[in-house]
């Protein structure tokens, strides 16, 4: 069974309401479809009903059993407007500004739902970009209680590969924090670690990448990672959690034992921590698209409820599969 296959048998077994915010996404009714016959969550799509039913019909796929929410008729939106203004008045939010708001912003009435108690989780970003989820995400929901920060990582399942966790990976942050800085980094090693666990149900492995092993280089670049492995390690104790190195000495055997004796990651890892965005990006696109590997993310962690990104070149199977990891993001922290 595929890594995605499991997290869909747990999706299964407790079944979320998750919001699609994209109707004019020809992508979403896909995925909607997908989702449905799998069985993995129950539904919201946001629009207009009669414009929603026409462009299944259009598209040929049968999104029967999809609950539809069409912010302009919604008993609860003006609800929803009161929330937000209250939410962000000390920025200047006005009724007449939350209302424009709401009911053209699909993302943000989606995460209203959510931070209202309406859903369980909101998969948007196939039509909108990053900023567009995460800055409402960010200033509705806030970052989770006792969260450092708010940080990303993308899932890859690597198909035949003997490396990683039988070929599966978390890669971070390759979304959302730019340029962090030591400490930064270190937070994001201990959040993905924890996720790993969560999602993969096995020990994680952190490495955190640089173009040196062990002080082979000399440069700033290759200091903030040594440092943020020394803020890593005294913070996240229970984690193995190592670095400064270069890829191959993190995820090949023989060359970990070679560049970095005696370190228990190096060879073994499993979650790859990033010096910053592009090498980040660059890099699990480059396994995806050159590796076939299935990538799913960015999800989103340490936020106070569910809300994921997606790429804008994701297809339909992707958003079903982020869609399955929302629903048991919002299972644990129902726990």
């Amino acid at each position: 069974m595929s890594f995605i296959d499991q997290i869909k048998a747990k999706a299964k077994a407790d079944k979320k309401l998750i919001v699609l915010p994209e109707s004019e996404d020809d992508r979403t009714y896909q995925a909607a479809a997908q989702v449905l016959k799998e069985g993995t969550a129950n539904l919201i799509m946001i629009g207009n009903a009669d414009k929603i039913a026409a462009k299944a019909k259009e598209l040929g796929v049968n999104i029967d059993g999809v609950k539809t929410v069409d912010p302009a008729t919604c008993d609860k939106t003006e609800s929803y407007i009161a929330k937000l203004v209250e939410l962000r008045k000390h920025k200047g939010m006005t009724e007449e500004k939350a209302r424009e708001t709401l009911l053209n912003d699909y993302p943000t009435f989606g995460i209203m739902m959510l931070k209202m108690g309406d859903a369980d989780g909101v998969v948007s970003g196939a039509c909108h970009a990053t900023a567009d989820i995460l800055r409402p995400a960010l200033q509705i929901l806030k970052t989770a209680p006792g969260a450092p920060m708010v940080s990303s990582f993308f899932i890859l399942d690597v198909p035949n590969c003997e490396y990683g966790e039988n070929g599966i990976f978390l890669f971070a942050d390759c979304a959302l924090e730019q340029d962090p800085d030591s400490e930064k980094l270190a937070n994001i090693a201990g959040q993905t670690a924890e996720s790993f666990e969560k999602f993969v149900g096995a020990k994680p492995n952190v490495a955190m990448l640089s173009h040196s092993t062990y002080g082979s280089a000399k440069h700033a670049l290759v200091d903030k990672v040594h440092n943020a492995v020394a803020i890593a390690k005294e913070k996240y104790p229970q984690y193995n959690i190592d670095g400064e190195m270069q890829l191959d000495a993190a995820i090949v055997p023989s060359v970990g034992e070679s560049k970095a004796p005696g370190s228990p990651v190096a060879g073994h890892a499993n979650v790859l921590i990033f010096p910053n965005i592009d090498a980040g990006n660059i890099g699990y696109k480059l396994v995806q698209r050159l590796a076939k590997a299935d990538a799913f993310g960015p999800v989103l962690q340490g936020i106070a409820a569910p809300v994921n990104d997606l790429s804008r070149g994701c297809f339909a199977e992707d958003i079903a599969g982020v869609v399955a990891l929302t629903a048991v993001q919002a299972q644990v922290l129902a726990k």
